[in-house]
């Protein structure tokens, strides 16, 4: 088995993240002032935000932006099976 990417992995974390404050993807979209469908492309590693947006999710999330990519860079050395390919890199 190989570890996911980190951008699948990154989608990973936000959606843990989400569900652990009991939010919608529709309320993380409002709070981080995203589009609901972008907010659930991201989930599913199917696009890679930009700094912009991640810094947006990090804040509506409570975070720093580091500490949500650290988040997501412990999901990727967790040996998994399959994970999405990434279609697209917006912003």
């Amino acid at each position: 088995m190989t570890s996911p990417n980190l951008g699948a992995c990154f989608g990973q974390a936000v959606k843990q993240l989400r569900e652990q404050k009991n939010w919608s993807q529709e309320r993380l979209a409002a709070e981080s002032d995203l589009n609901r469908t972008y907010v659930g492309e991201i989930e599913r590693g199917r696009v890679v935000p930009s700094l912009v947006t991640l810094q947006k999710l990090a804040h509506a999330l409570g975070l720093a932006s580091s500490a949500l990519v650290a988040h997501s860079e412990q999901l990727q050395h967790k040996p998994v099976g399959h994970t999405a390919p990434l279609m697209a890199i917006a912003g």
